[in-house]
């Protein structure tokens, strides 16, 4: 959506039309609770783009059979997983764009959940909050599907801000048929691989060198990672390089003056990708109509160990703390070792209360962060919840997130307007878990797994940053 909304002042009448078109039709989710900035306050607009391994389309409509043997979907395994995650960050000057990739499998903390898998995040959320719904007396299936599709998109909004330390703005979600439609609708996308490859778990058949591609052919290159060097670390660069020929093909013009490829364009969009409600998408075009394809750069998360032991299997490890400099660092911030710009300990009042049924928890926690040099505010007993939160009062982020990096890092953090400034309150919920550690099996302090090959803090992937300003060869 970004991408195609770029272009639309630059081109006259039909395509304005066009666009209001599909802001119209657009499938609106209610997944961000805050209102529209026209420019956010933090400098940056921080988007969520989420590539959804789903067999409906944005209205809740299952794919027919055919159409899923025609995208080589496999059999779908009750599971509704993110696979591809991208943070795409556009600063409000028009500066040059980033879009941070999260590899699927990277092992997190879900807020609620524990530590898992970052794709499950969404699936999580989506099948407590269903439960809960059916267990509150609502039957009817579209409604349980749409409220308990909010909850998961809530969830993994969440898991990604807690990982990043970024406030999400905005949110848009896209399904295997939508990225069939989108590639057929602009004419393909030319890509470059080293060598020849081919996977009948994706589909992937490709010959090396240059070569255009859409629809199946399309799909089949961003879902491979069987028979890839690095396995999902490869995958995701295909990613990159895929969107970044998309932006190269649609800012290359071409799309926007084509009636038919436009409306094409629109159909397909409208059809599979949802936003979340109140996002100004004419707006935002406004803002970004002098951005061109050598300022969209694609980058990865810093990696601590690509084959991590996990109880969910083998996963991918991370540093939080690594992670929020890193994306601190694109963002123009100065990186600092826990949190961004947090008052010292001693300048910051915890509240804590105990919303599980542990006896005598919030005062054991109290205890801890007073040891370490924190104010003891009120300790008491809360009303029942069930996911545990560090919550600080608006613009005192960093103060939560000191706190929950305190406690281990297994905490979610958010800004609350009922949380007095130069206080931060814990929930602590049944899902609280005292390990002392940033990540289950992880050393305390964000350290590296034995024998792991960690990134430099700050430096991110290895590779040269992709950029929509030419073809770049891959795995």
């Amino acid at each position: 959506m970004a991408l195609v909304s770029v272009l639309v002042l630059t081109v006259t009448g039909y395509a304005w039309a066009a666009m209001q078109g599909l802001v119209n039709g657009l499938t609106m989710a209610d997944v961000i609770e805050k209102e529209e900035e026209e420019l956010p306050a933090d400098g940056a607009r921080d988007i969520l783009l989420v590539g959804m391994d789903s067999r409906v389309d944005a209205q809740g409509n299952p794919l027919p059979k055919d159409v899923l043997a025609k995208l080589n979907a496999g059999v779908a395994d009750g599971e509704l997983n993110t696979d591809t995650l991208i943070l795409l960050h556009v600063p409000n000057d028009g500066g040059k764009a980033v879009a941070l990739s999260l590899p699927r499998d990277s092992y997190v903390t879900v807020p609620g959940f524990g530590q898992h898998k970052i794709n499950s995040a969404y699936a999580r959320g989506k099948m407590a909050a269903k439960r809960e719904l059916e267990q509150q007396g609502v039957t009817d299936e579209k409604e349980l599907e749409l409220r308990s599709n909010q909850e998961g998109a809530k969830t993994l909004i969440s898991t990604i801000e807690t990982l990043t330390g970024q406030t999400i703005d905005n949110y848009a979600s896209i399904n295997l048929l939508g990225f069939y439609d989108i590639t057929n609708a602009i004419g393909g996308v030319e890509v470059c691989l080293k060598q020849a490859t081919k996977d009948p778990y994706s589909g992937a058949n490709f010959k090396a060198g240059k070569q255009t591609i859409s629809g199946v052919q399309a799909l089949a290159f961003v879902r491979q990672r069987h028979g890839l060097l690095r396995g999902d670390l490869d995958r995701v660069v295909r990613q990159q390089v895929f969107l970044a020929g998309l932006a190269n093909r649609v800012l290359s013009a071409g799309t926007l003056t084509d009636p038919a490829k436009l409306n094409n364009l629109v159909d397909a969009i409208k059809k599979s990708v949802v936003v979340n409600k109140g996002w100004d998408i004419l707006s935002f075009a406004q803002q970004m109509k002098g951005l061109t394809g050598g300022q969209i750069q694609f980058r990865t998360i810093p990696i601590v160990n690509p084959e991590y032991d996990t109880p969910d299997g083998m996963a991918v490890q991370v540093d939080p703390t690594e992670v929020r400099n890193f994306v601190a660092k694109l963002s123009g911030k100065k990186p600092s070792g826990k949190s961004q710009q947090a008052p010292a300990p001693g300048e910051i009042t915890v509240d804590v209360y105990n919303t599980s049924d542990v006896q005598g928890l919030a005062g054991t926690v109290s205890e801890s962060l007073v040891a370490q040099g924190y104010v003891q505010g009120e300790v008491a007993n809360d009303t029942p919840r069930q996911a545990s939160v560090v919550q600080a009062a608006k613009g005192e982020r960093a103060s939560a997130q000191a706190v929950a990096d305190a406690l281990g890092g297994g905490i979610a953090v958010e800004e609350s307007a009922e949380v007095t400034s130069g206080h931060v309150r814990v929930l602590l919920a049944p899902d609280y878990q005292s390990t002392g550690s940033s990540a289950a099996g992880a050393p305390a302090g964000g350290g590296n797994a034995p024998g792991a090959a960690p990134q430099q803090a700050g430096e991110g992937s290895a590779e040269q940053p992709i950029t929509a300003d030419g073809v770049t060869c891959v795995n």
